[in-house]
């Protein structure tokens, strides 16, 4: 039987792997597929920034190789996956979505690409995204915005959005995006797939071209959450080569979103469904909620009443942290350096001002400025001050209740261009999912219906730290319930 059947449309990770190991089909000839729709749907949609189907092809080849023996197949076994082009690849361009790394090839693999492709996945190339994360639209990409595959005259979401694009396309089974106040679960809302926060410290950050890194996490997208959580399951761990890696054991994810949510506690907290709701918006996450309640879920009202002051706070600790990283761009080492330079402080200047998009300096300034002389007080470390209460009071929230239901976005997709002019306007398109990334809580983005025109809805489901069986437990209720 040949691979072309596959890609019509989303199969599961588990129906696939067992496709491969009974021989119904090749990891080779999958891949040949998914290339195959890959070029005649990416000059469309812009997802793919580059393929690497040498390496792509090894692998499946090495897999078919294992199947024809009999052997045990690994869990991942000739999967086609996509990787964000903020997670270096070895030998193969590396972006971040920015030219001032155009061209640029590591010479090593992030940690949780090494492990994808150690448990058989077979890697398809890099996906598109905001430059250096920086962004909820994926219109800031040096190389083109994505479009959403639902709707190819909306953006698809940002950071990430190539990577929830892909999934939604059906151009990967599944995909790695990074996450530092939305960038995961925001797209995965916006393209009707399921998207992975987990908790700081689960996943390994090493091989990450950083953002802020008290806050960029890296996990999965897929078409279901028990896919989510397989792929969470092979990423997840401790890391010798990151020191803020957790060594806390790796639960079997995909198990635990297989046990029932009956009996748990669900809290709704009122500040996430006020003013600046889409009433559809508001209407389809509540059928969830109602959806959770049939599922046998007590649902709670609950307060988290610090919620109103995310956004500023994030947008403090997240620029200050990106211009400390982004200081390592300066034309030195590696990356852009501008030919138009008759002094150091020239090469300086000139290489990253040309070299940056306008959203990244943007936040450059911002940060800078809140870590100048004089301002360290009044803003960073008040922001540092503040995140600890948002955290402790999710703490307290969680003394009550197993997770926390919300919106992921407060609208649906919204049309290329429309809010590239405000700012602030694009800002506030994190305001459901920045608390959880300040917190460092883990979260997941079921979708759970969708507006009148067909446009996709999450809902958000948060759980304490550690606790991401519980939120893939509730997600797969609501997926269950096929609203």
């Amino acid at each position: 039987m040949t691979a072309e059947r596959f890609v019509k449309k989303p199969r599961t990770l588990t129906d696939l792997r067992a496709d491969l190991a009974a021989g119904r089909t090749k990891a080779t000839d999958l891949a040949a597929a998914y290339y195959e729709r890959i070029e005649k749907l990416n000059p469309r949609l812009n997802i793919f920034l580059s393929l690497t189907k040498e390496r792509a092809l090894a692998q499946a080849a090495r897999i078919d190789a294992i199947a024809a023996k009999g052997d045990p197949l690994p869990p991942l076994a000739g999967i086609p996956v996509g990787i964000k082009d903020v997670l270096v690849t070895q030998g193969a361009p590396s972006t971040a979505g920015s030219k001032i790394l155009q061209g640029y090839r590591p010479p090593y693999d992030c940690t949780a690409v090494a492990r994808l492709e150690a448990a058989g996945a077979v890697l398809l190339g890099k996906t598109n995204c905001d430059e250096f994360a920086m962004g909820s639209s994926n219109e800031n990409s040096a190389y083109g915005p994505v479009r959403n595959p639902v709707d190819p005259e909306r953006v698809p979401g940002g950071s990430s959005g190539g990577s929830a694009a892909a999934v939604a396309s059906n151009l990967a089974v599944a995909t790695l995006g990074t996450d530092t106040g939305g960038s995961i679960r925001q797209p995965a809302s916006f393209c009707g797939v399921v998207g992975v926060l987990p908790t700081y410290g689960r996943v390994s950050r090493y091989g990450l071209i950083a953002f802020a890194s008290s806050l960029d996490r890296i996990g999965p997208l897929a078409s279901n959450v028990r896919d989510a959580a397989t792929m969470l399951g092979v990423i997840a761990g401790h890391d010798p080569s990151d020191a803020t890696s957790s060594p806390a054991p790796v639960p079997d994810y995909a198990a635990e979103s297989d046990t029932p949510a009956a009996g748990l506690r669900i809290g709704v907290p009122a500040e996430y469904f006020g003013e600046g709701l889409d009433p559809e918006v508001r209407a389809a996450v509540e059928k969830g909620i109602a959806a959770l309640e049939v599922a046998g879920c007590t649902i709670k009202p609950i307060s988290l009443p610090h919620t109103k002051y995310a956004v500023p706070t994030y947008y403090l600790v997240a620029t200050a942290e990106a211009s400390a990283n982004l200081a390592r761009f300066d034309g030195v080492r590696y990356g852009y350096r501008s030919p138009n330079s008759a002094t150091l402080s020239d090469m300086y200047s000139h290489s990253r001002d040309e070299g940056f998009g306008a959203e990244v300096k943007r936040r450059i300034f911002l940060g800078t400025y809140a870590l100048s002389a004089g301002y360290y007080d009044a803003y960073y470390l008040k922001a540092q001050q503040v995140r600890r209460i948002l955290a402790d009071e999710f703490l307290r929230a969680f003394a009550e209740v197993d997770a926390i239901v919300t919106p992921t976005s407060p609208f649906p997709a919204f049309k290329l261009g429309e809010k590239t002019g405000d700012p602030l306007a694009m800002y506030l398109a994190d305001i459901y999912t920045v608390t959880a990334s300040l917190a460092g809580i883990c979260g997941v983005s079921v979708p759970c219906g969708a507006t009148k025109a067909g446009l996709p809805v999450g809902m958000q489901v948060l759980a304490r730290h550690f606790g991401e069986g519980t939120a893939f437990r509730v997600a797969r209720a609501v997926e269950a319930a096929g609203i």
